[in-house]
């Protein structure tokens, strides 16, 4: 076959794919019809939060077709896992209490903090069993503590240790995941238990366990959302239509915990009573990442470097994306 044949042939195939695909792009949109969102965005989230609600509910794969995306979605046991995601693109978009994307700056994650929630002050705590002598935070001095390293709990933990008048040092921090966490506390191989909702609210119910402190009386951080830093850049218009639908069925949420319960019980796995106990601990309402709660992440930051737990100093504003339009749409919600 002569080289000018192989090149016809070539232009030919060339041109039969796209006739192909304008074909079915046409008869897709013919007689009125809207073909299929063509791109994917991904999603991490986990048990508690309001995207495991809009997952549920479905409404957020309503709001994001007319910008032409369907929605995949990825469940984390906690926020380090889901920000080790994000580093390697294996999700555009998530969710997490303050101290993950701490950490995650200063391993070098390319991220942004893109919107932020009111943490709740009951929505996690430092568990003890029902039957054990500790009574007090400073009767943990040379105790096990099981934690998942890096999330919220970690940072309930340095700030109730610092009230008590210890140091990390003073504890003896024992890393594991949340189901790992449970069973070590069950067993008794750890002598109290750092954890954050609905696995705190499930301890309370199934294993009587005894709340020594929660955030009652300390420094209670923000949680947040968080993107990939191109998607964030490339697509604001997908950022606010998330964070926007987040707010308003936040606001529902808050005004309707029972109906919340019934709805994500049978989705998440589990009972409805306990659901409803988690949901009304949140006081729901996505903002943009303002300059205080800004100010307010760069104290977590720092206690956290304090502690030796960080390896460098870091600069929470150099990963916040800001868009005034965004801004301003949540705030007129």
């Amino acid at each position: 076959m002569s080289r000018h044949t192989r090149i016809s042939l070539h232009v030919a195939a060339a041109l039969l794919a796209a006739l192909t695909t304008f074909s079915a792009a046409a008869q897709s949109t013919s007689n009125g019809n809207v073909s299929e969102p063509a791109n994917v965005l991904r999603i991490g989230y986990q048990k508690s939060g309001l995207l495991a609600i809009l997952k549920a509910q479905g409404s957020l794969d309503e709001k994001l077709k007319p910008l032409g995306y369907s929605i995949k979605w990825f469940e984390f046991p906690a926020g380090p896992q889901l920000l080790e995601a994000l580093n390697a693109n294996s999700v555009d978009f998530g969710y997490t209490g303050a101290p993950p994307p701490v950490f995650a700056q200063a391993g070098g994650v390319r991220f942004v903090y893109v919107g932020a929630e009111p943490s709740g002050r009951h929505a996690e705590a430092i568990l003890v069993r029902g039957d054990s002598a500790l009574h007090s935070v400073a009767e943990l001095k040379g105790k096990r503590v099981a934690l998942q390293k890096g999330s919220s709990a970690n940072y309930l933990l340095l700030e109730a240790l610092k009230k008590a008048g210890l140091r990390y040092e003073d504890v003896r921090p024992v890393y594991l995941a949340p189901a790992d966490a449970r069973a070590a506390f069950e067993s008794g191989t750890v002598d109290a238990w750092a954890i954050w909702d609905p696995y705190y609210a499930a301890a309370q119910q199934t294993l009587k366990a005894r709340t020594l402190v929660d955030y009652s009386e300390l420094n209670s951080p923000n949680n947040f959302y968080e993107a990939t830093r191109d998607f964030a850049q490339q697509h604001p218009d997908v950022i606010g239509a998330i964070l926007g639908q987040l707010r308003t069925t936040g606001l529902w949420v808050n005004d309707h915990p029972v109906e919340t319960a019934a709805l994500i019980a049978p989705k998440v796995g589990l009972d409805q009573k306990l659901v409803e106990a988690w949901v009304r601990r949140y006081p729901y309402g996505t903002t943009a990442v303002t300059d205080e709660i800004v100010r307010s992440q760069q104290v977590v930051a720092d206690a956290f470097y304090g502690a030796h737990l960080i390896p460098q100093k870091i600069t929470v504003k150099d990963n916040v994306w800001q868009n005034r339009e965004v801004t301003a749409a949540l705030a007129a919600k």
